[in-house]
């Protein structure tokens, strides 16, 4: 009997998230044909190449918003408040990747009011809606809970090759809870790099054995009366409201997005895009590409 091939994932790109992440691995002194600094266009180009190697997607797809949506930083002030601006040379790169990587044949999804995460996790669920696949590549941890069995998460690790494969029960594995109980998680455990404290005297094992208990936060603030030892639920007591609003702000937001139709990665294209950039060993690999 032959077999049916399997259907190829839509590659879902956190683009503000590779862009830092090369930008901050790679030297500033790697510089394009404008004098100017590349090293973040290029990291990313690499990373995202060899995730293309190596998953063969219908499409790829970089997302792209602001890094605090106003509605946000309306619910809580301190919401991303403590992340530094972005630095001089990394800023231009951000305004030149969508027409960059344009040329490799991968689409830009931009957001001006959602964060690229909502924009993520939105395609994610048309992609599933369509009956395909999808493979979300970020270092976003937040992004676990678009993970179902059709959705998974390429998690980019520092010190690690490539994204690390993270399906509905890494995610138990590595939190305690299932994908869908990722923002209550986030809520009571907290979230530093968003700005995001959690519950007064609440870890990461706490946070998991009370939704374990409970199956939601909001079940959890209901029992918190029983909940023993006393930090714990005079936390969820006391600080009720403000958990629910910290879930609400780890909780993704649905974006109308418009289901990317397949296109190849276009070797030749993106091998003329790196080489008038000045990325000439990138250029070279492409073209290699191309021929094959």
């Amino acid at each position: 009997m032959s077999r049916v091939p399997a259907a190829r994932p839509l590659l879902i790109v956190d683009a503000p998230s590779l862009l830092y992440r090369a930008f901050f691995a790679l030297p500033k002194s790697i510089k394009g044909s404008a004098g100017t600094s590349v090293n973040a266009l290029l990291g990313s180009a690499n990373l995202i190449l060899r995730e293309v190697e190596e998953h063969d997607p219908r499409a790829v797809v970089l997302c792209f918003g602001p890094d605090a949506a106003e509605y946000r930083v309306e619910l809580y002030q301190p919401y991303h408040a403590a992340r530094p601006p972005v630095p001089d040379e990394l800023a231009p790169q951000f305004d030149a990747a969508p027409d960059f990587f344009e040329s490799f044949g991968w689409y830009s999804e931009i957001s001006e009011d959602h964060e690229a995460d909502d924009v993520m996790g939105s395609l994610a669920v048309a992609e599933e809606k369509a009956g395909g696949t999808g493979l979300i590549l970020t270092g976003d941890r937040d992004m676990f809970q678009c993970v179902t069995g059709h959705v998974k998460v390429l998690y980019l690790k520092t010190g690690v090759r490539g994204g690390e494969l993270v399906d509905a029960a890494e995610v138990k594995r590595r939190y305690g809870v299932p994908p869908e109980l990722v923002p209550d998680f986030i809520a009571l455990r907290g979230d530093p790099s968003d700005g995001i404290p959690g519950a007064k005297g609440i870890g990461e094992k706490t946070a998991a054995e009370v939704l374990g208990r409970h199956g939601s936060l909001e079940a959890a603030i209901e029992g918190a009366v029983r909940e023993r030892p006393a930090r714990v639920s005079g936390a969820l007591m006391d600080q009720a409201d403000e958990l629910r609003m910290f879930k609400d702000l780890a909780t993704l937001r649905r974006v109308k997005v418009r289901r990317p139709r397949d296109r190849a990665t276009n070797f030749k294209r993106a091998a003329k895009a790196a080489a008038d950039a000045g990325m000439g060993a990138l250029a070279g690999r492409l073209e290699k590409a191309a021929a094959a």
